[in-house]
């Protein structure tokens, strides 16, 4: 397309002409059928100027015509109408509708030839019309099927033509679009495209992976290479954006395509999910923006949901932690069981107020009780326990983010250790039924305070389980995609703000799990486990945090090291460069779900543990980092911190 051809493109402004008034809507089907009485009335017209050579005579036109119309309308206007041709939305039209017309001429036209032979032919031969029709009868019912299907079906065309190619109203300048993926999908992307009432993409080309498509036309439309060729088909048709039109990509497929296209200022969208296409929920149409999700997500998780209602259906569920990442997913997981009464235990006010909200609204059916509560006051705790008698306790409240613990360990201790100890000690003194407590990868062989404070609290609810009523199990996993004070909404803000964008160290990777998947695991978790198991969830292959810079860069639009710039700024205390959680090993023993394991380790004396765990808290009142620490390694020993990393309190 020439530079000229762009412009006068761009500056085309089509006049807009406005839907139907609601009078013509409400005689739609009327006016339907007066269309299809005008194409019945054409289509014998024709067939008797076919007949005739093309000669209007007095004979035919005056006498046979009029008389054989009204046997053609007495038969094609009620078989048209139970073929449900009246219905139709004809600016949608299709190969199906065809097929429907075809059908429906075909039938009308057996009738009519069948009632001509078996009642005219013998019982009104004689008359002097019929016996001058009967020897051209016959080509004029072929001829009346074939162009009645040719008026109809031309008629529905034109209507679709007319939509999306001169009722379409151009906004601004158009996006030069490129479509990756020419298969049905991206072939239904490109018609919905073309049928918008405001057009505002210039569609330039596919691009495919499948030899025999390279080269063809789709609608017009070429398909210009493979996927590995799309930075430079980019570069040559200065695309500004791409839709990924594979609705069963892989997420590896869709990190590869973007992974590919890095260093290009482009934006990216794709296509709803088959799933969503196939369920109606979403037309191929609504693109939107690809997701950091749609690249780190993982195949849907199949749960068996018979044993999960057992174990959360019509019981009093409380969580703590209720207003955070997990704890608020947790409820949102927990409303689709309906629960009896939900308990929803948060020390954060405002946090809770909007989970609170969003429950009554997205489960109006499910009964809420909002408890503002600090999990480390025992009294509030057994209060919260004495009058609401809960059955189920998901402990979802902790202190997680790690340089911000290593910096106050003494808070770290009095939340994830002295909390999760009240939790757990409350559960068994009111001999609830089941207690879950979510834990960390960060507690293998920990290198952190916060680390180390949940494999304290991993220890103690496994002994107390050992002579408890209640079913306590813990369930461990990494990172989860999205969550409160984590990488990736760090990452968004400073893209945000123009950069840099910080990551610790080029080598640092970690496991990312999405927050309903994590949610999902561990209600399947709790409802196998019969007390004392630590579980731990699949968390996949872990992803590089640069690659993940460079691929959230890559989706706003920038080009990562030259619009946005990556910056090292080296491991913060506590952290590690590769976090440590395999279902897989020696250590490990396979459940019922592949992506569930249980840690086979031998418990620690009780006694032993929880004079230690006295002695740390007495420790922690003085605020004595190096004491805390030293304590900390007598009781976790495969603890490897730095008690150098920051000055002594």
């Amino acid at each position: 397309m020439s530079e000229a051809d762009k412009n006068l493109k761009e500056k085309t402004i089509s006049i807009s002409v406005l839907p139907p008034p609601a009078t013509l809507l409400k005689f739609r089907k009327l006016l339907i059928i007066g269309a299809h009485v005008l194409c019945f009335t054409a289509a014998l017209l024709l067939s008797f100027l076919l007949a005739n050579n093309m000669q209007f005579t007095s004979t035919w036109f005056f006498e046979q015509y009029p008389k054989l119309l009204i046997l053609f309308l007495i038969i094609k206007t009620p078989v048209f109408g139970f073929s449900k041709q009246y219905r139709g939305w004809w600016r949608y039209v299709g190969i199906s509708d065809l097929i429907d017309i075809a059908a429906a001429s075909l039938i009308s036209t057996l009738i009519i030839v069948t009632l001509w032979f078996a009642l005219i032919v013998t019982v009104l031969r004689q008359q002097p019309f019929f016996e001058n029709l009967t020897d051209i009868a016959q080509s004029i019912f072929i001829s009346d099927m074939f162009f009645t299907f040719l008026l109809l079906g031309g008629l529905r065309m034109a209507i679709r033509l007319y939509y999306e190619e001169f009722r379409t109203v151009e906004g601004t300048r158009l996006k030069r679009f490129l479509i990756v993926g020419a298969g049905n999908a991206g072939e239904a992307l490109l018609r919905e495209i073309h049928r918008m009432q405001v057009s505002q993409y210039d569609v330039i080309g596919f691009v495919d992976n499948d030899p025999m498509k390279q080269g063809i036309n789709i609608h017009s439309i070429p398909v210009l290479g493979a996927i590995d060729q799309l930075p430079k088909i980019c570069a040559d048709h200065n695309i500004e954006e791409i839709a990924i039109a594979i609705p069963s990509a892989t997420h590896q497929q869709l990190r590869h395509v973007i992974q590919i296209c890095e260093g290009i200022k482009i934006r990216f969208r794709t296509v709803p999910s088959i799933t969503d296409i196939a369920s109606g929920r979403f037309r191929v149409s609504q693109i939107r923006d690809v997701d950091i999700n749609d690249l780190l997500g993982r195949e849907v998780v199949h749960l068996d949901v018979d044993l999960i209602e057992a174990f959360a259906a019509n019981k009093i569920i409380l969580v703590t932690g209720a207003g955070g990442s997990i704890g608020s997913e947790m409820c949102r997981q927990l409303c689709n069981f309906k629960p009896k009464l939900l308990l929803l235990v948060e020390q954060a006010e405002n946090p809770l107020f909007f989970i609170e909200r969003e429950l009554k609204k997205t489960h109006p059916d499910v009964s809420l009780m909002t408890l503002i509560c600090d999990i480390t006051d025992k009294t509030r705790v057994e209060q919260i326990f004495e009058q609401y008698r809960p059955q189920v306790v998901i402990h979802a409240a902790a202190h997680k983010h790690v340089p911000l613990m290593e910096l106050n360990p003494g808070e770290a201790i009095k939340n994830n250790v002295i909390g999760s100890k009240i939790i757990a000690d409350t559960a068994d003194k009111f001999a609830i039924s089941n207690c879950v407590m979510i834990s960390t990868d960060k507690a293998v062989n920990p290198t952190s305070i916060m680390g180390s404070t949940k494999r304290i609290a991993e220890m103690y609810i496994q002994n107390l389980a050992q002579t408890s009523k209640t079913n306590f199990v813990t369930v461990r996993f990494g990172n989860v995609l999205g969550s409160n004070g984590s990488v990736i909404p760090i990452f968004k803000q400073q893209i945000a703000e123009g950069g840099p964008v910080t990551v610790t160290d080029p080598e640092m990777k970690r496991y990312f799990m999405t927050i309903p998947e994590a949610s999902q695991l561990v209600l399947q978790s709790a409802s196998m486990g019969k007390g004392g198991e630590i579980f731990v969830l699949d968390m996949g292959e872990p992803v590089k945090i640069v690659d993940l810079a460079r691929e959230l860069i890559t989706l706003s639009g920038f080009r990562p090291g030259e619009d946005i710039a990556i910056e090292f700024t080296g491991t913060r205390p506590g952290e590690k460069l590769f976090e440590e959680l395999s279902i897989q090993g020696e250590n490990m023993q396979p459940t019922r779900h592949p992506k569930i394991s249980i840690w086979k380790n031998i418990p620690t004396d009780r006694q032993k543990l929880e004079a230690g765990i006295n002695e740390l808290l007495n420790i922690t009142k003085n605020q004595n980092r190096t004491a805390i620490i030293q304590k900390i390694k007598e009781l976790v020993p495969e603890y490897i911190g730095n008690n150098n990393n920051h000055n002594n309190h």
